[in-house]
């Protein structure tokens, strides 16, 4: 069932007083334009995140950006991409002797990226029409060989799930099966991702940190509201990562909702807060940053972290309101027709009074999201008035 509930900090979490970590990712070809970058962003930022394609498969180029971002004093977060199977030999060992050769500057893996997004919006469809002959076998063979069967009997029965465990099994196992991410786990090096949705599941994965992306016409505040509400239920820290607002140039929203994004973020108790640095633009030795976007750094450096005002002024980190969602029910909250995991046959969120409940859900001013489950049940004794919605049908 839906349910909302009035809570106290105990859930809504926040600390004013826990380092607030700001910066940019860098997506650009060179280590030369790293540094570039580098200079222009250090009197102002604390963190610098690695995050080039074209740099991730040198060693060299890696260390040698690394190393010169800790030089100028900042933290860094370093993205080498995923497992593969030329390349992660050396990376897993970037990563291992990353304590001794940076130290505390170095805050961790960014490893892979939105997962959840690519559960929820890959060709299901497709997949299953392609490998349908493989996985109409022994349907107890594997997960995936069960989840066919499942949505098969969906579409020719019209039979609806009454729950999402598989669902969920079958997302986390990517997680158990992926080396790279096992390698990460094993050496205890802090693990980073992004992500549009499904944050809590992300979180269940193993992740540590999540970042959640603003961008294109979604709500910050719902994303927030979202990756929060994951975060301090699973007692995990998280962070928003700013991303494009149109998809051609100039890419970025203007400097003044930048701006408005990372104080929201801040003021809801983000840990992380960095603005995504892509594609190069031509005639931008920057990647795509325009001097509005530097200012809107420096002023939130000037307002902010310098200070740290707004955190103790205006604090939203506390939540009024949890929507506490049945098990494993893994829907994106983007539309009203959003399908849950993305599986074709899956039950969509389509009742009346589901959808009133989603609506009256999103006017609520501070808010987080939750599932119940077996290992974070709803603490009901510790919170205060309870508002019941009604059941999902």
């Amino acid at each position: 069932m839906f349910a909302v509930f009035y809570v106290p900090s105990w859930l809504a979490g926040g600390n004013k007083d826990a380092p607030l970590y700001v910066g940019v990712s860098f997506c650009g070809n060179t280590s030369a334009d790293a540094k570039l970058l580098i200079d222009r962003v250090k009197g102002y930022t604390n963190l610098f995140v690695l995050q080039s394609s074209m740099i991730w498969v040198n060693e060299t180029a890696v260390l040698e950006v690394c190393d010169y971002a800790v030089n100028q004093g900042l933290n860094i977060i370093v993205n080498l991409g995923s497992y593969h199977e030329e390349t992660w030999p050396w990376q897993v060992e970037v990563f291992r002797h990353a304590d001794s050769r940076w130290g505390s500057k170095f805050l961790g893996a960014y490893y892979s990226d939105e997962p959840g997004g690519i559960q929820l919006d890959y060709n299901w469809t497709g997949f299953w029409e392609e490998t349908g002959k493989f996985f109409s076998g022994n349907a107890s063979a594997s997960l995936l060989h069960q989840m066919y069967a499942k949505v098969m009997a969906a579409k020719v029965n019209g039979t609806l799930p009454t729950d999402y465990d598989l669902e969920a099994q079958v997302f986390l196992n990517y997680f158990k099966h992926d080396p790279g991410f096992l390698d990460l786990k094993a050496a205890g090096i802090r693990t980073f991702v992004s992500d549009y949705t499904l944050h809590w599941f992300d979180y269940l994965g193993g992740y540590d940190v999540v970042l959640a992306q603003f961008g294109f016409n979604s709500s910050y505040y719902k994303d927030i509201d979202f990756v929060r509400g994951a975060a301090n239920m699973q007692h995990k820290d998280w962070g928003a990562i700013i991303t494009w607002k149109y998809s051609e140039p100039p890419y970025l929203d203007t400097g003044e909702v930048i701006h408005q994004q990372m104080l929201a973020a801040c003021q809801a108790g983000a840990k992380y807060i960095i603005i995504f640095d892509y594609p190069q633009l031509e005639g931008n030795p920057y990647g795509v940053l325009q001097e509005e976007h530097f200012r809107a750094l420096e002023n939130f450096s000037n307002d902010v972290m310098a200070t740290a005002k707004m955190r103790t002024s205006e604090d939203s980190s506390k939540a009024e309101a949890v929507l506490v969602l049945p098990r494993n029910y893994g829907w994106g909250f983007r539309r009203e027709d959003d399908i849950i995991w993305g599986y074709a046959g899956s039950l969509r969120l389509r009742s009346k009074s589901g959808l009133e409940n989603h609506r009256q859900f999103g006017q609520l001013p501070r808010r987080d999201l939750a599932l119940a489950s077996r290992s974070f049940p709803p603490r009901r004794q510790q919170m205060g008035q309870q508002i019941p919605w009604r059941i999902l049908q």
